[in-house]
């Protein structure tokens, strides 16, 4: 009887997305996620996203896989994001969550997806719940503004960058990610979707994704409203100059009729 051994995975969301077209000519063991062969015993989960989830993979055989990767990365970040997690392979024992390791019972390319699908979609929702925690700290002495003075921001174009922000986020996380949905390859393999919704409920994807659909659409109604309020503020001024403009010529043309009045 083999003894139970622990490997690591691993998921670094390097960018905006990955051309997976690129890597046709890679030894592939899988697809609908590609899945690759790396190094020695390793193997790679790749997203168009932008996600790449390594398993058995060592330090150099990663730093020299990430570098093959670079070139097909769309805006790539400056930090990737990561999220990681042991695995022990056990057949003898339950597959599931024990503390903070995920027991399998093998190493089979399916059930590595699904690590990875997971895997992957936490680590997007780190990125993004640090970005909305940062639109947060930008977007909030805009509504202090308001509180206190009961005017909206000088500047619309922060305000749109802020909605543009929110509207581009809320797309990749539902039109590219699919952060809420189950991945394909369970339609093939049922007897998965066990191990699926663990991970799923160990990580909090669906908590997670709601909780950010929820500040995300406050951002977005606070930098409505503020642009609202700009703009009507922005009418209003416009108005006082018509108001203004209409006064000045009314007093012309009284100055005039009063020097034709008393004119020679």
């Amino acid at each position: 009887m083999n003894a139970p051994r622990h490997i690591q995975a691993r998921a670094l969301l390097l960018g905006d997305r990955l051309d997976l077209r690129a890597l046709e000519a890679a030894e592939r063991l899988a697809s609908a996620p590609l899945t690759i062969a790396v190094g020695v015993r390793g193997r790679a989960v790749l997203f168009r996203y932008g996600a790449v989830v390594l398993f058995e993979v060592e330090a150099m055989e990663e730093a020299a896989f990430l570098a093959q990767l670079r070139p097909f990365v769309s805006e790539p970040l400056t930090q990737p994001e990561m999220e990681t997690l042991t695995l022990r392979i056990d057949p003898q024992a339950s597959e599931g969550m024990d503390k903070d390791i995920l027991v399998l019972h093998d190493l089979n390319v399916e059930r590595l997806q699904v690590v990875a699908d997971v895997l992957a979609k936490s680590s997007v929702l780190g990125l993004y719940e640090k970005r909305v925690a940062s639109s947060f700290d930008r977007i909030e002495p805009l509504a202090e503004g308001l509180r206190q003075r009961g005017r909206g921001a000088r500047r619309a174009r922060d305000l749109l960058s802020h909605i543009g922000d929110t509207l581009l986020t809320q797309h990749r996380m539902v039109g590219r990610a699919e952060i809420i949905e189950k991945p394909e390859l369970l339609w093939e393999r049922p007897e998965l979707e066990a191990l699926f919704l663990r991970l799923e409920d160990e990580f909090e994807l669906k908590e997670r994704a709601h909780a950010l659909e929820r500040k995300l659409e406050l951002i977005a109604r606070t930098a409505e409203t503020l642009l609202d309020l700009l703009q009507a503020q922005r009418s209003l001024r416009v108005e006082w100059y018509i108001t203004i403009l209409i006064v000045i010529e009314i007093g012309f043309t009284i100055y005039d009729l009063f020097l034709r009045g008393h004119g020679p």
